[in-house]
């Protein structure tokens, strides 16, 4: 692999993971009600429903190109788990959103959430199915290019995790006057089930 094209991956990289989607807005919501430490458990299990994804675009496109039902379960389950994510952060009174993730966010509660909202991630799906193999050069030996792109995309992910995380950390006292944080759990929580309904409009489409 270049060096220039490892400059245009990170660039592209850089930009791609700084627009909100599902894993972005988890990172700022858990700054916003749980704080950055327990954040970070949150942020794990991002972390790993990425490389899980990661794993399935690297080793698995034969079996998703030859069973596309695979990936189209993964899409359905997670649309359901998003839009229960979406639910609960509506009914939220303005506090924690989501009983699932415990009035008291738990550690394993938010590192399991974390999986699950990176694993029906449609914006991850794309990123690794599509757009990650193009910076692959397949004649030449892919574990090298892997390690690279994998340590490059990582660094990446968790900068602007950690700066949803503590964007969201520095407004709760802003947005703890009024209703304010009601109105942002329940934005939140709609943009979850659009997300939602754009994952399964996409299977059945």
């Amino acid at each position: 692999m270049t060096i220039q094209l490892f400059i245009f991956f990170a660039i592209s990289t850089l930009l791609v993971s700084a627009t909100p989607g599902s894993n972005m807005l988890f990172a700022f919501q858990c700054g916003l009600n749980h704080g950055l430490r327990r954040t970070l458990w949150a942020m794990s299990g991002l972390m790993l429903g990425l490389m899980i994804l990661l794993g399935a675009s690297l080793f698995g496109l034969s079996i998703i190109s030859r069973y596309p039902v695979v990936l189209d379960s993964v899409k359905v389950l997670g649309a359901i788990y998003l839009c229960y994510l979406g639910v609960q952060s509506w009914r939220s009174d303005g506090g924690s959103f989501g009983s699932d993730i415990e009035a008291n966010g738990s550690q394993w509660a938010l590192f399991r959430t974390g999986i699950w909202v990176s694993l029906s991630n449609p914006k991850a799906i794309l990123f690794f199915a599509a757009f990650f193999p193009k910076f692959i050069n397949f004649s030449a030996p892919l574990l090298p290019q892997y390690v690279i792109l994998v340590i490059g995309f990582y660094v990446i992910e968790t900068f602007w995790q950690f700066m949803y995380a503590i964007s969201g950390q520095k407004l709760a006292n802003w947005l703890g006057q009024g209703n304010r944080l009601l109105w942002l759990n329940r934005l939140c929580g709609t943009v979850f089930i659009a997300i939602a309904v754009a994952l399964i409009w996409e299977v059945v489409a």
